[in-house]
């Protein structure tokens, strides 16, 4: 067996920040004869510790330890550098001397602050000229202005007994005020790798173009190639932008120059050029160095749109001193921009902006990442309810079978939560079969199922909004202690501080004042309308689910067949059958962002105007996918043309809507569902396979579908024993879902009308709402319906075989 391996350096999961531990695959554990919870010694330019715990499956095989920039630093690593990894043997500390890195000024409330210290690093390995993080510390003042995300930096300057040791009940912790000598290189501080949740890829790519100039030019020369020289960061407000490139400067340690638009704009002729070629020549100077130009469309727009002669010198200077006859060296340009089609062309080709990369919205994972971040340092409750404990518990069994472990004692904790309702009772339940042990890790799982449901319900929220839902969440924590502060003292009580945390609820509440920067033109709720809501309609229901949710959910599957999922639905039939009520529950159902149109809203009497919005409709819902567009009476946009005679502003928003869902700008993640109770009047190329691949008759419900909506309507009311439901469904033919809830809302108004006090609906009250309402289908009405689908039927065979005639 292997005593020592090699291992690639990764970056550690944004949950995993300052707490000392390294993450390895079963294999690499199996080959150091180790156990989660030994404690390893990783060796790189210099030797440092961690505890040791399993990676995810996703790492398996992939020969890589993930660590934190703080385990990296006391490395002398960074990520994409080899280190060794052996296990190692420690002995409890007698005594560790700890002095901040920097000086800082906070106290501790209550009591001595090494005891404090002690508290909030036991079981944690250290050894002697290690930095030391503390994330999250409630009881200390002052601590809140280093920054929500950032660590206060310790230094353990001396350990006894020598070598590997583990802070335990029985150490003594020494505090020195003054700042600890001679550890300079360590705690640079700033913006991480673990800082950046859900931009991996993206992540990736940058580093790929500047991190590997600016340290290992030599490849590039071996290869005979010059190194990149710019990256262009575009994408919606609050991605992530201005984030990336700090935390790329901070890791590589290369020199960060930022360079603000308005900043170097001067009204004197000639200074704003001088500036922008005096940060350049500091660059040079300082080089490996970044300039990151933040706004990029200010300073440099489209000379050909711009009336000033500033902004087209400050435009040639930069072209000049980006790609000019002088060399740059080892410096090189990030630019930043949401509105990257206001850039200047001459900037965005080879040699001075190789590479654009777009920052997009995070999808579900992505937002998980996120929030993960952004709730590191806060005090958050486990909520003990089924939906967040059952994960954990599965969660906590595959673990243990994964290891070999009897897991019996879970089954049974799972078995019993599932009988449960009562959170007070799930608690108990949960306490009184897990062991003791395993507590801490079951509640970090009920929390990350906490955060997973929360990242499921911020469809379209970038990075600055979940930072923002955070704050907010905290807030209304703080509101609901604040009665039990006396701020009028001078200090407030540890035991109150300690007490803080922050719930589920606090976040659901916070959601409702935070609204989503990616979508917030076009933003609608997303609807609270499940498939349980929508009485029968099965064989609707059935093509919506393959049509919509499978391509939303397994775009592999489709792939893997190679097939094109279908780009369009579209659900017609006569009023108040639930065309609308369809399209709100598969939102719902498939978590994807939802953009709902009026069409008669899209219609402007300015030239340009409605097709314009068509395409910031369709823009803004490649940005967000998975994404669901839902066009509402869309026979108000999209009418045959040719019949319309004047300015044919209609006839061009088809022109656009064709162009948009079949065009030569592909439409991945987007599904376009339409709802019209007028399919003959809509224009026959939008009816073709490519653009609606599926046309679904949405038909007045039958006696079976019909009981269902009776069932829908009537669950929350209290019906009198005599109230016949199926009799009901019998007698209602003709009526649609729309009917049907007139009918039970009519029958409560008659009951109370009779007595305001009334505490049961009786059949007499349903029967006699029958006579006041109507059935809205009519026969010739049906008859309209059926000869369409008939005729599309048809429509269609004739294209398909007009196709395979093509072929032949």
């Amino acid at each position: 067996m292997a005593s020592e391996i090699i291992l690639k350096v990764n970056q550690a999961y944004p949950s995993d920040s300052g707490r000392g531990i390294a993450r390895l695959d079963p294999d690499a554990m199996l080959k150091l004869q180790i156990s989660p919870g030994d404690i390893i010694e990783i060796e790189g330019k210099r030797k440092t510790v961690a505890k040791v715990w399993r990676a995810p499956k996703r790492d398996w095989g992939r020969g890589i330890i993930r660590v934190d920039r703080f385990i990296r630093e006391n490395a002398g690593v960074s990520v994409g550098d080899t280190v060794k990894v052996r296990k190692t043997a420690y002995q409890p500390a007698k005594v560790v001397i700890i002095a901040p890195l920097r000086k800082m000024d906070f106290r501790v409330y209550g009591m001595d602050i090494g005891d404090y210290l002690k508290h909030q690093l036991l079981k944690r390995p250290v050894i002697e000229g290690d930095l030391i993080p503390l994330i999250g510390a409630p009881a200390l003042a002052g601590f809140g202005k280093y920054g929500q995300n950032q660590a206060l930096l310790f230094v353990a300057v001396k350990t006894e007994p020598k070598g590997v040791v583990i802070i335990d009940e029985l150490t003594k912790v020494v505090y020195r005020d003054r700042p600890a000598k001679g550890f300079e290189r360590l705690g640079r501080g700033g913006v991480t790798y673990e800082d950046i949740g859900g931009l991996k890829e993206e992540l990736q790519k940058v580093r790929e173009i500047i991190e590997l100039p600016l340290r290992y030019p030599e490849l590039f020369q071996r290869l005979g190639i010059d190194p990149p020289k710019g990256v262009l960061l575009h994408g919606p407000p609050g991605t992530g932008k201005t984030l990336i490139a700090k935390a790329v400067a901070n890791e590589i340690g290369a020199s960060f120059f930022t360079i603000n638009g308005p900043e170097i704009m001067s009204k004197f002729y000639g200074e704003s050029e001088q500036r922008l070629r005096e940060i350049f020549e500091e660059a040079k100077e300082n080089a490996p160095s970044i300039i990151f130009i933040d706004e990029i469309d200010s300073i440099a727009p489209k000379r050909e749109e711009v009336t000033g002669e500033v902004e087209r010198r400050v435009v040639a200077q930069l072209l000049t001193l980006m790609d000019g006859l002088e060399e740059r060296g080892q410096v090189i340009v990030i630019g930043a921009t949401n509105r990257i089609d206001a850039v200047d062309p001459a900037l965005r080709r080879p040699g001075r902006f190789d590479r654009e990369i777009e920052i997009g919205v995070p999808d579900r994972e992505g937002r998980f990442e996120i929030l993960q971040i952004h709730t590191r340092n806060m005090p958050l409750e486990p909520e003990y309810s089924r939906e967040f404990v059952l994960p954990a518990l599965k969660s906590l069994k595959k673990a243990l079978e994964e290891e070999g472990e009897d897991a019996s004692f879970v089954s049974i904790a799972i078995e019993e939560v599932e009988k449960s309702e009562r959170k007070e009772e799930i608690k108990e339940i949960v306490e009184k079969i897990v062991p003791p042990e395993m507590l801490p890790e079951l509640e970090r799982d009920i929390l990350r199922s906490m955060l997973r449901a929360i990242a499921d319900q911020t469809h379209g929220f970038v990075g600055a909004d979940i930072e923002a839902l955070c704050k907010e969440a905290a807030m209304k924590a703080l509101r609901r202690y604040l009665p039990h502060i006396d701020l009028n003292s001078e200090e407030i009580p540890a035991e109150v501080l300690e007490s803080i945390r922050v719930t589920f609820d606090d976040f659901r509440e916070a959601m409702k004042g935070i609204e989503p920067s990616a979508m917030r033109e076009v933003l609608v709720e997303i609807p609270k309308v499940s498939w349980k809501d929508v009485g029968g309609l099965e064989d609707v229901k059935r093509e919506i689910v393959e049509a919509v949710e499978w391509p939303l959910r397994y775009p592999e599957k489709f792939r893997r067949f190679g097939i094109r999922p279908p780009k369009g639905v579209l659900l017609y039939g006569p009023p108040g059958t639930g065309k609308t009520l369809i399209a709100k529950a598969v939102a719902n159902e498939t978590k994807a962002n939802f953009i709902s149109v009026k069409g008669s809203e899209l219609l402007s009497k300015w030239l340009g105007e409605s097709e314009k919005a068509v395409r910031k409709i369709f823009r803004k819902a490649r940005q967000v996918a998975p994404c669901i567009i839902f066009f509402d009476e869309i026979d108000a946009i999209a009418p045959m043309r040719g019949i319309e005679e004047g300015s044919r502003a209609v006839e061009r928003v088809v022109n656009q809507l064709l162009t948009e869902m079949d065009g030569l700008e592909d439409l991945e993640g987007v599904i376009v569902i339409g709802a019209t109770n007028r399919p003959d009047i809509l224009d026959p190329a939008l009816l073709r396979p490519g653009r609606f691949d599926r046309l679904v008759y949405v038909r007045p419900p039958d006696k079976r579908s019909r009981l269902a909506i009776f069932k829908i309507h009537t669950r929350s009311m209290p019906l009198s024993d005599d109230v016949d439901l199926v009799e009901l469904a019998d007698i209602t033919e003709g009526y649609v879902g729309a009917d049907i809830e007139a009918v039970c809302r009519e029958a409560v108004m008659l009951a109370l009308r009779e007595n305001m006090d009334s505490e049961r609906i009786e059949m007499r009250h349903f029967l006699e709402a029958l006579k006041k309402i109507k059935p809205s289908i009519t026969e010739s009405m049906l008859n309209f319906y059926e000869r369409f689908e008939e005729k599309s039927k048809q429509d269609r065979a004739k294209v398909t075989a007009k196709t395979f005639v093509g072929y032949g």
